[in-house]
């Protein structure tokens, strides 16, 4: 080969290998971004959320699902190790001391648990004869202000609710048939307290509270004559067939007047929130919205099946009638003043509420049905 055709291929060789140099190092980016997109931008942290479903519920195993997946939206920023009821704190006031104080760093509870300790609680899920649709909650939450007035309640306590959770109606199992208003006179019942229970001794009804893993045990003792909890699903994996023969509903399309809409939420300890990067407490917040159609649907699919399962085990189920309804109504009423007066919260969360079901497109209170209340 001559000096020049050898000086020709060597020149020819310089561009090609400036190329292969780029190609190598283009790839060496492309596998250094794959690394840094599968490692998390920051350190991952662990919460502990404590359900207040008991362990083998179909409340349970949904909560301990979504759960398990939020490493995986997070890109393992953020692990929620679930917990169901009483495994970590004992009871409803451990649980809420818990999560205050960081002992753990969440919670699933049913909102209305915490009346006693924010009294505008007893306005954050369905209350006797108020909002009875799911769709009308999700309305007031997201898209009236409801929940970041409620925000601002939960800070004073160093808590941040994140979101409400779609569970089910509450309806109640019995050991003696009730058709009527008049026929809970007289009967023994377990019904979460505050609001719910007020309404009910106006109609001779003697309330009360215990969590639901101590339902069965005192409706086959006989200590109680009756009990509400939640829907069919879970009353039924809690074996309330083998213990009572009868089920009270609402009206027909109405499951229960007194909680139609019984809300769970996601609430986690304050500063535990505030150390999240914010894209990742976005994430949490639209999950939780995800999760609580998912929960609530899953929950209706099963309710389903366990009427069938109840009705084929012999237990009959009856309904309150329209005029039942009615007076309901009439003896709540008082009862929501009552409680919308107790601070200057649970004020300004009712009188979003009344303003709301006054208003034409819901229809459910007029001028006359609280005339004279303040």
């Amino acid at each position: 080969m001559s000096k020049e055709n050898l000086h020709v291929s060597v020149e020819g060789l310089k561009p090609r290998r400036g190329f292969l140099k780029s190609v190598a190092l283009a790839g060496a980016l492309v596998a250094g971004t794959s690394m840094l997109a599968a490692t998390p931008a920051h350190a991952a942290q662990t919460w502990k959320i404590q359900s207040v479903w008991d362990a083998g519920t179909v409340g349970y195993s949904l909560f301990e699902e979504w759960c398990n997946e939020m490493e995986e939206k997070t890109n393992g920023e953020l692990i929620f190790k679930p917990f169901p009821a009483k495994s970590v704190a004992a009871d409803n006031n451990a649980l809420f001391d818990a999560v205050r104080n960081g002992v753990i760093q969440g919670m699933n509870p049913f909102t209305l648990y915490w009346s006693g300790k924010i009294p505008a609680s007893v306005f954050l899920s369905s209350y006797p004869a108020g909002p009875d649709q799911p769709h009308q909650w999700d309305t007031m939450f997201y898209s009236m202000g409801m929940l970041e007035k409620t925000r601002e309640i939960y800070k004073k306590f160093g808590l941040f609710y994140v979101g409400p959770i779609q569970h089910d109606a509450n309806i109640i199992h019995s050991k003696k048939p009730v058709s009527s208003l008049d026929d809970l006179k007289g009967m023994k019942i377990r019904l979460p307290g505050g609001m719910v229970a007020e309404v009910f001794q106006q109609f001779g009804v003697s309330t009360v509270s215990l969590p639901g893993s101590d339902i069965f045990p005192a409706l086959e003792k006989g200590t109680i004559d009756a009990a509400d909890y939640v829907g069919p699903a879970v009353n039924w994996e809690l074996g309330f067939s083998q213990v009572t023969d009868y089920i009270l509903f609402g009206p027909p399309g109405v499951m229960s007047v007194y909680q139609p809409v019984d809300l769970m939420d996601l609430t986690v300890n304050l500063r535990a929130w505030n150390k999240l990067d914010p894209k990742i407490q976005k994430i949490v917040e639209e999950e939780v919205r995800n999760y609580s159609q998912r929960h609530y649907l899953a929950i209706q699919k099963r309710n389903i099946e366990a009427m069938e399962k109840f009705k084929a085990a012999g237990d009959q189920v009856s309904r309150l009638s329209q005029e039942d309804m009615m007076r309901f109504r009439k003896a709540a009423i008082p009862i929501w003043y009552k409680w919308a007066n107790k601070d200057a919260d649970a004020r300004a969360i009712f009188d979003l509420q009344l303003k709301f079901m006054m208003n034409d497109t819901v229809g459910y209170v007029s001028e006359e049905d609280i005339k004279g209340m303040e």
